[in-house]
């Protein structure tokens, strides 16, 4: 918290919550310290519905520590701020708005890549953080606590281990707030009951199933229900890996 208080009084412009806004003589100095950047390149002005997403990802990404969410506003006019910087990373004008994670694990930043506009989405930016790095920023209907079980159950070498998982969940559970919460550790709880009744295809099979479900014509709530159970069911192990 106080490194982003830090930055905050050190970089000027932030345009948007939690973004923080890089240049040339920042860059290096400000992804190095955290274990994953999001970072933006775009024009100096940005706006619409893909800007509109990323600023939704950085709000998201203020309680995640280990995690910085940064834009790069490239101007093609002037001094041509952050030109250079775009090159560097082989960034044109014709690729805003770019999206790249920059992680300590890997030399080269990895593309956020859609098929469509319509995919480039801050749910889809998300998944692609949690897929790509360790640093965790939570999807609709998921729990911090109950996606490190998760993260786990799967790989459990045993029924024993799995059943061991299951109680902590369950315990978890007892702990939940709210209707919203109660519900979301009540869907890990009877996904993890469901894998050791029938095993781990169950998490691709009822994956599969939610995903035709929400293709199908069904009311915007019941959309949101079966999008939070699918974000859950993600946080077992990766369903897909195309971003």
């Amino acid at each position: 918290m106080k490194l982003f208080v830090l930055i905050s009084l050190l970089v000027p412009g932030i345009l948007c919550k939690g973004c923080v806004q890089l240049d040339t003589y920042s860059f290096d100095k400000i992804i190095s310290k955290f274990e994953a950047s999001l970072i933006k390149f775009d024009s100096a002005y940005p706006y619409g519905a893909k800007h509109d997403a990323f600023e939704s990802v950085c709000e998201a990404a203020y309680s995640s520590p280990d995690l910085l969410v940064g834009e790069v506003q490239v101007k093609d006019y002037g001094e041509k701020d952050n030109e250079d910087l775009a090159k560097r990373y082989g960034v044109t004008k014709d690729d805003f708005p770019s999206v790249k994670l920059f992680t300590k694990n890997n030399k080269e930043p990895l593309p956020f890549i859609v098929k469509d506009d319509k995919e480039f989405t801050a749910d889809n930016m998300k998944k692609f953080i949690r897929s790509k790095s360790q640093v965790y920023i939570g999807l609709p209907g998921c729990l911090q606590d109950f996606d490190k079980i998760a993260a786990k159950f799967l790989k459990a070498s045993s029924e024993d281990d799995k059943k061991q998982l299951l109680s902590e969940a369950e315990s978890l559970w007892n702990k939940a707030k709210g209707n919203r919460e109660n519900k979301s550790a009540e869907t890990y709880v009877k996904i993890m009951r469901k894998v050791i009744d029938k095993g781990n295809a169950f998490i691709s099979n009822e994956s599969s199933r939610v995903e035709n479900i929400i293709k199908g014509k069904i009311n915007k709530e019941k959309q949101t229900e079966m999008q939070e159970r699918l974000n859950i069911l993600q946080s077992f192990g990766p369903i897909h890996d195309e971003l």
